[in-house]
């Protein structure tokens, strides 16, 4: 490991210039604390121009000493982005994926860079992300199971309290804490990581991308950890445009739903998928029901249980075995 270690920022775009160009102006102030810190920007053949405006932000503000835009040949996903961003980063000690919907808030970086050099035994580290007000939002989670799935679909309080510790979220540490996984938008990965268990799967398109990571991380032997002490500012959805909060719910994509279902099928198999889907079906109503009884809004997407079904195991199965798939650098 060299006395200054290198680190690549990889930042996955598709549309949404203004983001991206936001998100790199906010990484320049911290170039001094990580000498030698680069920034490749892959932009996922955006359809509206937004790589050419990107282009010429960093031609303009002479950001092309750190800052490098790769145009991929398509959109095929969030993974596969990375994984070109990753394969020019053989130099690096550390990779560190960034959404360009994020703003890097004074000393993000070198904190949580200093941690892993701290910590050689931990793998993937992520950092706390919040509004621009600071609050504080949830981005680090206990694995998806049939246990806590059914229980973030029922949202029955009581129940809430007595599984405390199976539920998904974690809920917002103040302390640097080991957790299953850490949000895709912030998070650092180690190199020996990336040799060891090769690239992300870029059979997810988007989302369970980086749980699946972390998860093949884990069972290699590496530790994961949040570190809220190094924050950013995530302007969730803006990015996917799925996630978006105060604004009317869209229908979730097929994706998403391909993505859950591969993850389930791929780290426990089809049939503990299928009870785990089933699971859902039956609790959903009785959530939206309770919701109703307690004048809550309703949490969910349009169409979403529909939609659920259509993609669970139960009904599309996975064409083939499933295997983990190790993905060269």
């Amino acid at each position: 490991m060299s006395a200054t270690p290198r680190v690549v920022i990889s930042i996955v775009a598709y549309k949404g210039a203004d983001l991206t160009i936001d998100c790199l102006r906010s990484i320049e102030p911290e170039l001094p604390s990580v000498p030698g810190m680069r920034v490749i920007v892959v932009d996922n053949a955006s359809p509206d121009g937004a790589a050419d405006r990107v282009a010429q932000a960093i031609a303009d503000n002479g950001w092309d000493a750190w800052a490098t835009l790769i145009r991929a040949p398509g959109n095929n996903g969030f993974a596969a982005g990375n994984n070109i961003a990753i394969r020019q980063s053989q130099d690096a000690d550390y990779v560190l994926l960034l959404n360009p919907d994020t703003i890097v808030r004074p000393g993000a970086l070198r904190t949580l860079l200093d941690f892993m050099v701290e910590h050689p035994k931990v793998g993937i580290a992520g950092g706390r992300s919040e509004d621009l007000d600071a609050t504080p939002q949830m981005c680090c989670f206990r694995f998806p199971n049939a246990v806590n799935e059914v229980l973030g679909y029922l949202g029955i309080g009581v129940l809430d309290r007595l599984f405390a510790k199976r539920l998904t979220r974690v809920g917002i540490p103040q302390q640097p804490v080991p957790v299953d996984w850490v949000s895709g938008a912030y998070m650092l990965i180690r190199k020996g990581v990336i040799e060891q268990i090769g690239l992300m799967d870029e059979t997810y398109f988007l989302y369970f991308e980086e749980t699946d990571y972390t998860r093949r991380a884990k069972l290699a032997g590496w530790e994961v950890w949040h570190v809220p002490q190094s924050r950013i500012v995530h302007l969730v959805g803006q990015s996917s445009g799925v996630t978006v909060r105060n604004a009317p719910k869209k229908r979730v994509p097929g994706y998403w739903f391909d993505s859950r279902r591969r993850y389930f099928v791929l780290h426990h198999g089809r049939l503990y998928a299928a009870l785990a889907d089933i699971g859902v079906v039956l609790a959903y109503p009785i959530g939206r029901l309770l919701d109703a009884l307690r004048r809550r809004p309703n949490r969910h997407a349009p169409h979403f249980i529909g939609d659920f079904v259509r993609h669970s195991a139960v009904v599309k199965g996975e064409p083939g075995p499933l295997q983990l798939r190790r993905v060269e650098p």
